[in-house]
């Protein structure tokens, strides 16, 4: 496990433990109860979609947009996604190294109609009963992070509260925990970053895309920002990708997201014919 890693997994154990007793005052499972159905993410279709991300800052790229993260309209950027095409929002919460938040999640959820998705470092069942408090639709796991019963468990507690999972993987010892899960209805992600480096290595998609389960849906996530790199995820047999710096940090992000929209579907189209 790499030391950036290790850093967000010890971070993300602080919040789990905070989640938990706050859990016992807040209300949490009540909150949970009483949240709005999750928006469902359509896997059925045979077309190529696009999960859009939210987010202020990365560790590799710093930050992302200029401001306060409390200044900066997430859900105007939320919204303009939607418009654009996106089949699900993906919204960072974690806050060290992603300036990201709960709240962003919650303004998120509030704001559109199509599926949002927490993703930051969860080790903790706690977590994903936050991410639907907070009107979330779906949550990723990474399997790295996740050892024994545990991805399993978590796998288990956001399909039971009708949410969609992506599984993370980084190469063929990642899909070996990750297979555990296979036999639910989970979306499998490949990240091309490496997380000791924290560099883009594409050739990851077109190593693992043969491994990977052909009955569940693979998503090309990190790297990813010409509609020639989302051209070749969809020709790999990718159904989706997951893009954000490339999308926050442009002029125009709905424009952006467009456009690669369309290579990946003429790619699909092209596959396919």
């Amino acid at each position: 496990m790499s030391d950036f890693l290790t850093e967000m997994t010890e971070e993300s154990s602080r919040r789990a433990r905070l989640a938990n007793e706050a859990a016992k005052t807040t209300g949490l499972a009540s909150r949970v109860a009483s949240a709005p159905p999750p928006v469902k993410l359509d896997v059925t279709s045979p077309g190529f979609d696009l999960i859009a991300e939210v987010k202020l800052a990365s560790p590799s790229e710093g930050r992302l947009v200029a401001g306060d993260a409390d200044a900066f309209e997430v859900t105007a950027l939320a919204r303009e996604y939607t418009l654009a095409g996106a089949a699900a929002i993906s919204v960072l919460t974690e806050e060290t190294r992603f300036a990201g938040s709960m709240e962003h999640l919650e303004a998120v959820t509030a704001a559109v109609t199509v599926p949002v998705m927490r993703k930051d470092f969860l080790v903790d069942p706690v977590q994903i009963l936050e991410a639907r408090a907070a009107g979330g639709s779906g949550v990723l796991l990474i399997a790295r992070l996740l050892p024994g019963e545990l991805l399993t468990e978590m796998t288990d507690e956001a399909l039971d509260l009708g949410m969609f999972v992506l599984v993370e993987i980084f190469d063929r010892s990642d899909l070996e925990t990750a297979v555990r899960v296979f036999d639910r209805e989970v979306i499998v992600g490949v990240n091309s970053r490496d997380l000791a480096t924290l560099e883009v290595d594409g050739s990851r998609f077109e190593t693992l895309a043969p491994h990977l389960p052909d009955h569940l849906p693979a998503v090309a996530e990190s790297g990813i920002s010409t509609p020639e790199e989302v051209a070749a995820v969809a020709s790999l047999g990718y159904r989706m990708a997951l893009v954000g710096s490339s999308l926050v940090s442009h002029d125009d992000p709905g424009a952006k997201l467009g456009e690669l929209l369309a290579a990946g579907r003429a790619a699909l189209t092209e596959t396919n014919s």
